[in-house]
């Protein structure tokens, strides 16, 4: 699955990272808190957040992440937009809970 086939499926906002929506997704990891993503995420993984700041982005990239997909209705703070465009990390948005997104990304990748 890429991220374009994520974006379409569950209808997710698209921020930026427009380049690299062909990016394939190897798995998914949610946590808030940035020292737990960068020791236990995976390369290739979608990275689910409420965390709107650009150090998610430093973090996106050194883990070399799929995408990160803000919930809850959350925006990227301007700093986070710029640096996810430098990055070329594509940033994803939705309105619904962590839990509900994180399942149905669970059940996608496991079908």
């Amino acid at each position: 699955m890429t991220v374009k086939n994520l974006i379409e499926q569950l209808n997710l906002t698209v921020f930026c990272g427009e380049n690299n929506l062909d990016t394939e997704i190897q798995g998914g990891y949610v946590s808030d808190l940035l020292s737990d993503v960068m020791g236990f995420a995976q390369e290739g993984n979608v990275w689910i957040t409420l965390q709107t700041h650009k150090n998610v982005i430093a973090i996106a990239s050194l883990k070399e992440l799929a995408c990160v997909v803000l919930v809850k209705g959350n925006k990227p703070d301007e700093d986070m937009l710029e640096q996810a465009k430098e990055e070329e990390i594509p940033v994803l948005g939705t309105t619904e809970q962590t839990f509900e997104v994180a399942g149905k990304i669970y059940q996608m990748l496991n079908a």
